[in-house]
C-alpha cells in the first residue's frame, strides 16, 4: 500500500466559520485566509454548499488555489435531486451538477458527491436503481447517506455494489449506518459533538483498516465550536505520525 497520506482524506463538513477562532483557526487570520490554512491542517473538506446551490467556475478555482494538489472536495448533492425530485427524473440536475464540478475533476480534485437522503425517504429499490442506471456515465464517484432503517438491507447493498457506489456508513442520535463496503472506496461522517480519546482510537483502526481496500473519505461535524475540525486534526495526525 502507498503512502496513507494518497489514501486516507479526512476533514469536516465546511471550513468558513468564524466561531473557530482561536481553537482552530488562529485569532488575526482573515476569513478569506481560512481555507488556505485549513489546508495546511486537513486534506479534504464536504462541501455543503452545493445542498442549496451550484458552485461557479471562478468560486472552485479560487478553493483549488488556496489548497494543495493532495487536497480532496467533496460535496453533497443538490437537495433539488434528494428531496425535491427523490431521486426521479433527475437526468438535467445530474448534467448540471456535473457540468459545475468538472474544474474540480479536471484537477484531479474530487473526492464524493454525498447523497443524503431526507429521513422520511423509506427504501425503494426500483426507484434507486433507475437513478443509478441514469446516472452511469456521470463520471462522479457517489456516495448514499440514508436515514430510514428500511434502506439497510442485502437487496440495497448488492444494487450499491453493482453500479460501485458507497454505503456512507453515518452516525446520528438515532440512527446508525451499518458498516458495509458496496464500493472501492469508503465514507465515514462522524456526527457527534464529542470524541473521547478510546472512540478517536476506534475511528482510527475502522479508517486504518478500510484504507488497505481503497480511498478512504472522512468528516466530522462542524459546529459553532472547533471540536469536529480538532478531531479530524487529530485522527488525521495518527495516520501521518503513526
Amino acid at each position: 500500500m502507498g503512502d496513507l497520506r494518497e489514501q486516507v482524506f479526512i476533514g469536516t463538513s465546511g471550513w468558513a466559520y468564524p466561531s473557530w477562532k482561536p481553537g482552530f483557526y488562529p485569532q488575526a487570520l482573515p476569513q478569506k485566509k481560512f481555507l488556505e490554512y485549513y489546508a495546511t491542517q486537513l486534506n479534504s473538506v464536504e462541501v455543503n454548499y452545493t445542498f442549496r446551490q451550484l458552485p461557479t467556475e471562478s468560486m472552485l478555482t479560487g478553493w483549488l488555489a488556496a489548497s494543495g494538489p493532495g487536497f480532496r472536495f467533496s460535496f453533497k448533492a443538490p437537495q433539488r435531486i434528494t428531496h425535491i425530485l427523490r431521486l426521479k427524473e433527475c437526468s438535467d440536475s445530474l448534467a448540471a451538477l456535473s457540468l459545475a464540478l468538472a474544474p474540480v475533476v479536471s484537477a484531479g480534485r474530487m473526492g464524493i458527491v454525498l447523497f443524503q437522503l431526507p429521513p422520511n425517504f423509506k427504501a425503494d429499490v426500483p426507484r434507486l436503481n433507475s437513478f443509478l442506471v441514469d446516472t452511469n456515465t456521470s463520471g462522479l464517484r457517489m456516495a448514499f447517506e440514508f436515514r430510514h432503517s428500511s434502506w439497510f438491507c442485502d437487496e440495497v447493498y448488492a444494487l450499491l455494489r453493482q453500479h460501485s457506489v458507497a454505503l456512507c456508513v453515518a452516525e446520528s442520535e438515532d440512527l446508525e449506518t451499518p458498516d458495509v463496503a458496496t464500493a472501492p472506496f469508503t465514507c465515514y461522517r462522524f456526527r457527534k459533538s464529542e470524541y473521547s480519546a478510546s472512540q478517536l482510537d476506534a475511528i482510527e483502526n475502522t479508517l486504518r483498516n478500510r484504507s488497505a481496500e481503497g480511498e478512504v473519505f472522512a468528516y466530522f461535524k462542524h459546529e459553532e465550536e472547533p471540536n469536529g475540525a480538532i478531531c479530524a486534526v487529530d485522527t488525521l495526525r495518527r495516520f501521518l505520525h503513526p
